[in-house]
C-alpha cells in the first residue's frame, strides 16, 4: 500500500489520525490530506446471505451451522414467538424457555400478580405460569396438623385425601416424623408401628407378640392368622373349615383320619360335620350312601334288613339264610 503525504511536517500538525479498516479498504483522514487506495487483493469473493442473497459487507449477521443470515432472515425464519405478546425474539434480546415454550424476558412474568418471574421459582397450572405465592394461594393443600398453606416445590405426606408437611406427619404418641415408615391410623389419630403395639395392640396367644392386622379369634383369644393352624398337619386354618376335639383345633381331614368312625361299607371316616348322615348299627356305622344290600346293593336307608355276619341284606335276599 502507498500513501501520499505533503511533508512530515504536516502530518505532525495534524489534529488526529484514524484509519479505519475494512475487508478490501483502508482510509486514512488527516486535517490536511485524504487519500484512498484500495488494497491490491481482488474483490472476488462474495460474503452474502444465506438465505436472501444480500451482501452482508458492512452489516451485522447471524452465523447457523456455519452458513451466514443477515438479522431479517434470521429472526424470520429462526427466531421463537413469545407466549405472552406474540412477537418474534429478536436477537438482541433474551429467550427465556420452559417446557418448549418462549418468553421475552419482559414478557415472563407471573399470570396473575405480574410479577417478574425471572430467576425466580414459579410453578405452572393450566398453560399459566404463576409465582409460588400466587400458586400456593390459589391451589396448594392444607396441611392436616398445623392448616398452613404446603408450598410448591417442599415435600408433603399425603393419606386417604389429607395432606402434611413432611415434619408435621408425626407419630400421635411419640411425636417424632412418621415419614416413609409403616403406621397405623386409630380414631382420626396416626401411630408408628413401636407405639401402636405398646398401647393397643392384642398380644397372639400362640407367639405373645402383638397383632397388628387381621387376626383371628377362637375361643375368645386373639391369633395371628398365620400362628392359627391345624393342631396335625399345621396348616391354616383362617378362611377354612375346622373343627377341635380338647380344646386343640383340626382341619377336617386331620381330623377325620385322627378321630372319626370309619364306614363299615367304604372304610372311609364320617365326618359328622356339616349335617352329613350316617346310619349306625350294633356298634357300626355307614355313610347313607353305603347303607345298601350286599347282594342287590338296594339302599336299605329307611327300609328293614337282615344281617348275615359283617354283611347286611335286604329281606329279599335274606329269605333263604
Amino acid at each position: 500500500m502507498y500513501i501520499h503525504t505533503e511533508t512530515q511536517s504536516q502530518l505532525e500538525r495534524g489534529k488526529r489520525i484514524i484509519e479505519i479498516y475494512t475487508r478490501n479498504v483502508i482510509l486514512l483522514f488527516n486535517n490536511c490530506y485524504l487519500e484512498v487506495r484500495i488494497l491490491d487483493t481482488k474483490m472476488t469473493e462474495r460474503f452474502d446471505c444465506h438465505y436472501c442473497k444480500e451482501s452482508l459487507f458492512g452489516k451485522k449477521y447471524i452465523l447457523r451451522e456455519e452458513s451466514p443470515y443477515c438479522v431479517k432472515c434470521y429472526e424470520s425464519l429462526y427466531s421463537n414467538t413469545c407466549e405472552e405478546c406474540k412477537k418474534p425474539i429478536g436477537c438482541d434480546c433474551k429467550d427465556l424457555s420452559y417446557k418448549d415454550r418462549h418468553w421475552h424476558e419482559t414478557c415472563f412474568h407471573c399470570f396473575q400478580c405480574k410479577n417478574s418471574l425471572v430467576d425466580k421459582p414459579f410453578a405452572a397450572k393450566e398453560e399459566h405460569l404463576l409465582c409460588t405465592e400466587c400458586y400456593s394461594n390459589e391451589y396448594s393443600s392444607k396441611c392436616n396438623e398445623c392448616k398452613k398453606t404446603i408450598m410448591p416445590g417442599t415435600r408433603k405426606m399425603e393419606y386417604k385425601g389429607n395432606s402434611w408437611h413432611e415434619t408435621c406427619f408425626i407419630c400421635h404418641r411419640c411425636q417424632q416424623p412418621i415419614g416413609t415408615k409403616s403406621f397405623i391410623p386409630k380414631d382420626n389419630q396416626n401411630f408408628c408401628v413401636p407405639c401402636y403395639e405398646k398401647q393397643f395392640a392384642m398380644q397372639c396367644v400362640q407367639c405373645k407378640k402383638a397383632i397388628t392386622t387381621g387376626g383371628v379369634t377362637y375361643r375368645e383369644q386373639p391369633w395371628h392368622k398365620e400362628c392359627f393352624v391345624c393342631t396335625g398337619c399345621k396348616k391354616q386354618l383362617s378362611g377354612q373349615r375346622f373343627t377341635s376335639r380338647d380344646e386343640f383345633a383340626y382341619c377336617l381331614s386331620c381330623f377325620c383320619n385322627l378321630y372319626a368312625k370309619k364306614c363299615a361299607g367304604c372304610t372311609n371316616p364320617i365326618s359328622g360335620l356339616g349335617g352329613t348322615k350316617y346310619i349306625s348299627f350294633e356298634e357300626r356305622q355307614w355313610h347313607n350312601d353305603c347303607f345298601n344290600c350286599k347282594k342287590c346293593s338296594l339302599s336299605l336307608v329307611g327300609r328293614g334288613f337282615l344281617t348275615e355276619r359283617d354283611d347286611i341284606l335286604c329281606p329279599e335276599c335274606g329269605k333263604d339264610i
